[in-house]
């Protein structure tokens, strides 16, 4: 006596089953990346576009589209005039790096007579090239920062 076979008697075969639920997935990462994948960039600054972490191009303002998990879009404002403070912080400051961590230390020099000033002072900047400002140092705010204390002092102290 034969068996019967089981597939035979299902209402769906498993290789159909199995097509069904890929499809489903497939449709489902698809509705998923173009849903999430729109974002806007405003209108003062440009977008850099990395794919799979490496420089790929840059965006202009508006409505752009980023393939999720794959493309990350790093906003930078190259329309707006930015600043570095030193020997003092502004309150509420936008930027993280426009106020100065030690404004005592900072503000305190010693002139050509030796004796001691206090000086604050404004440097400010605009990113004009939005690659280099990314990939061209670790923190870009750094070395300027470092360089407009050193140019102060040099200018203070003769």
């Amino acid at each position: 006596m034969q068996r019967p076979d089981i597939a035979e008697h299902l209402p769906i075969k498993p290789v159909r089953l199995l097509l069904g639920v890929i499809a489903c997935i497939g449709i489902a990462a698809t509705l998923f990346t173009l849903l999430f994948g729109f974002m806007t960039i405003p209108a003062n600054s440009v977008g850099v576009r990395t794919r799979f972490g490496a420089y790929h191009d840059i965006v202009n303002p508006g409505l752009t589209y980023a393939i999720p998990y794959v493309d990350e879009i790093h906003i930078v404002p190259t329309q707006r005039l930015q600043k570095l403070e030193f020997g003092f912080s502004t309150a509420g400051a936008t930027n993280m790096y426009q106020g100065d961590p030690q404004p005592e230390e900072t503000e305190t020099m010693i002139t050509g007579d030796l004796n001691t000033a206090l000086v604050p002072w404004v440097v400010q900047y605009r990113i004009t090239d939005p690659k280099m400002y990314l990939f061209g140092a670790r923190e870009p705010e750094k070395p300027l920062r470092d360089l407009s204390e050193s140019v102060m002092r040099e200018v203070i102290g003769d």
